[in-house]
């Protein structure tokens, strides 16, 4: 079915700021709200925005009242998710997507909030994989908050450039934007908000992993079929990879390298997404196109 994308936001409309996953302060995100409003746009904090129940913003009840309440306000054209943690894939289950299915608007966030991208694309709606409002503000993110600002806006945020790399897989391929984390894509595999990544560019980020479990991760993408028929892969940042006092052997661009290897799409690495401040926004079910050549690889409009 085709992707449905939500109107661009317009001055003086309204978006929210909600923290499906863990806590976060009002204080921690006065700079974001500010530049927000410098957009032209109307701030509402949800409920769980000092909200706290251990490392959660709010207990389960709370995080999915807050979320279901913003995606049913017709008056909130975005909902952008403050932070990301841990959480998200808790509350899915218990969020209805009917009036937001007949009203369509902006999500944004990446981390935990793959679960929300992939889901979203697993019910036809296009979304943002970008920076949150607690990095807003970040050393060196500029660019990605800007490019947050174009996609929100209905600017074009692409093409986005990587240099070239070794490991690097020349061709091209087209297709939609289907990805973020690797562990929260391994961790909905087989749950109603896996997105099919079936002729799609598939793009790839991780923070603070063990090396060994990006293979057992990238296996189990593997083993279940979802790495074939891929239209390209791109890959992003990989960050603060951890490893055992054995070494596990291999960085984590040299495992996906090993999995790619099985298969003919192209691959682009060091790609600008992911853990880092140059985290450029993707617009998840976008069509794009891949070429990587021997100069480096970009990611365009198709």
């Amino acid at each position: 079915m085709p992707v449905q994308f939500p109107p661009a936001l317009q001055p003086g409309q309204r978006v929210a700021i909600v923290s499906p996953a863990r806590k976060i302060s009002a204080a921690e995100l006065a700079p974001a709200i500010a530049t927000l409003q410098s957009w032209g746009l109307e701030v509402v904090l949800g409920e769980t925005i000092a909200g706290d129940h251990h490392q959660f913003a709010g207990d389960d009840t709370l995080r999915r009242r807050d979320f279901q309440q913003q995606l049913d306000d017709p008056s909130i054209r975005a909902i952008l998710c403050a932070r990301g943690g841990y959480g998200t894939a808790r509350i899915v289950d218990g969020l209805d997507f009917s009036r937001f299915s007949r009203q369509p608007k902006w999500v944004a966030g990446f981390s935990d909030i793959t679960v929300l991208n992939s889901h979203l694309l697993a019910l036809g709606h296009a979304s943002i994989h970008g920076v949150m409002p607690v990095l807003f503000h970040q050393a060196g993110g500029e660019a990605a908050l800007e490019s947050l600002r174009r996609a929100l806006f209905g600017e074009a945020s692409l093409p986005i450039a990587a240099p070239a790399h070794p490991l690097n897989r020349p061709g091209t391929g087209t297709g939609e934007l289907v990805g973020g984390n690797l562990s929260l894509l391994h961790t909905i595999t087989g749950t109603a908000s896996q997105a099919s990544f079936a002729g799609r560019i598939l793009f790839l980020e991780d923070l603070d992993e063990y090396l060994y479990h990006i293979d057992r991760m990238l296996l189990h993408l593997h083993r279940s079929g979802q790495l074939a028929g891929l239209a390209g892969l791109v890959v992003g940042h990989f960050s603060q990879m951890r490893d055992n006092t054995i070494p596990f052997g291999s960085a984590a661009e040299e495992t996906i390298n090993s999995y790619a290897q099985l298969y003919d799409f192209p691959v682009g690495y060091g790609f600008p997404v992911g853990h880092e401040a140059d985290n450029l926004a993707l617009v998840v079910g976008q069509r794009a196109r891949l070429v990587v050549g021997t100069a480096g690889a970009q990611l365009s409009v198709a």
